[in-house]
């Protein structure tokens, strides 16, 4: 278990933020500016905070009141750069030994040979950095960081510096890794995708403050708010007037159409009539209605919702549908009030180019209420 109580001052921003993990990998995401950086130079004990408490599974790395400061070297850090910053000077087994200068020479020898074998470097052992594939360079970063056996690992934007296909390339690869060596690995980075496929645990920071914390899933499939929803880059966050909430769902007015909502917000008491709440539907969960099939009842007579498409955006695979509303209320300022997404396949045999005008339908269990503080 990881514990993190950190407060530190600077002019015009403050780092005060607390949150707990177990072990595996831990993001830390968020915008630029955020605190997230900070954090893991405190974590790595090259900045001083304020106050708090560090403590990894059960050794105090910092405690503000105990006096409790541990220099880097007593940490049991391994860190990953930007860029990986391997020494180019260097070849793969000198820049995984690097750090193992405390070892005697045969320890050290039988050490990098481990890592080497265990890294799949054995045919790149006595190459420099420079002549290294991506994924290579990616591994002697990683293997650098792990050679001293580390109880905690700090990424910071590990992949930042690679450009986007090679780093969606090496996102799996390093994810496999991280798992196999079975440590504890805080990750900083501001790419949702990246953080996804590389954590157990998120942990979302805004303006030096954590505004969520927990499983991966749980973060992503219920935000604790409307801002940590935009945050995460959710789409379709709206706001609609509470009709009704009982144990069958909630019933909301959003633009003139009944919307129900299977449940309330997570860890909030259900809102009451007349409540403004805010709420949103994930674009793949919004369902286009064959027009042949519309009104022979069942399921599709509930969560309807009439408009017009009025733009689309080419993602390669699919499409992303922007549908305005035909409703009550200002439409939005960005002309729409809905995006869909849907297959390039299904965009094909629905003639979507021309055919505009569409009903929609969204299950009640696909529209996830936010809480409102």
């Amino acid at each position: 278990m990881l514990h993190v109580e950190l407060l530190k001052h600077f002019p015009g921003f403050t780092l005060d933020v607390e949150w707990s993990a177990p072990a595996g990998v831990v993001a830390l995401f968020g915008p630029s500016g955020a605190g997230k950086t900070l954090t893991l130079e405190c974590l790595a004990g090259l900045i001083r905070p304020d106050g708090g408490r560090v403590e990894l599974h059960g050794r105090e790395l910092y405690d503000s009141v105990r006096g409790v400061h541990r220099p880097p070297r007593d940490r049991r850090l391994g860190t990953v750069f930007q860029g990986y910053a391997l020494f180019p000077h260097l070849t793969v087994e000198e820049n995984l030994g690097f750090g193992l200068d405390r070892m005697a020479r045969p320890a050290r020898r039988q050490r990098v040979a481990e890592l080497v074998a265990r890294l799949q470097l054995g045919d790149a052992r006595r190459l420099k950095p420079a002549a290294l594939s991506g994924g290579q360079q990616q591994r002697v970063a990683l293997g650098r960081a792990l050679a001293s056996d580390p109880d905690l690992l700090l990424l910071d934007e590990p992949l930042a510096a690679l450009d986007s296909p090679l780093r969606r390339s090496l996102r799996d690869e390093l994810a496999g890794m991280l798992r196999g060596f079975g440590k504890t690995a805080v990750v900083v980075t501001h790419d949702l995708a990246e953080a996804c496929q590389l954590a157990d645990h998120i942990v979302v920071y805004d303006r030096g403050r954590v505004v969520q914390a927990g499983a991966k899933d749980a973060v992503l499939s219920r935000p604790a708010s409307a801002h940590v929803a935009a945050a995460l880059g959710v789409r379709n966050v709206l706001e609609g007037v509470v009709l009704n909430a009982g144990a069958e769902g909630i019933q909301l007015v959003w633009r003139g159409y009944l919307l129900v909502a299977a449940r309330g917000p997570s860890g909030s008491p259900l809102p009451a009539p007349g409540d403004r709440v805010p709420f949103f539907i994930r674009p793949e969960h919004v369902r286009l209605m064959r027009k042949d099939r519309y009104g022979t009842g069942g399921e599709r007579q509930t969560n309807l919702v009439r408009g017009t498409l009025v733009g689309e955006v080419d993602m390669g695979a699919a499409f992303t549908l922007r549908f305005a509303v035909e409703g009550e209320g200002e439409p939005p300022a960005r002309g729409y009030d809905l995006e869909i997404a849907v297959p390039k396949l299904v965009h094909e045999k629905l003639c979507l180019h021309y055919d505009r005008q569409w009903t929609v339908s969204v299950q009640p269990s696909a529209v996830e209420l936010l809480p409102t503080a």
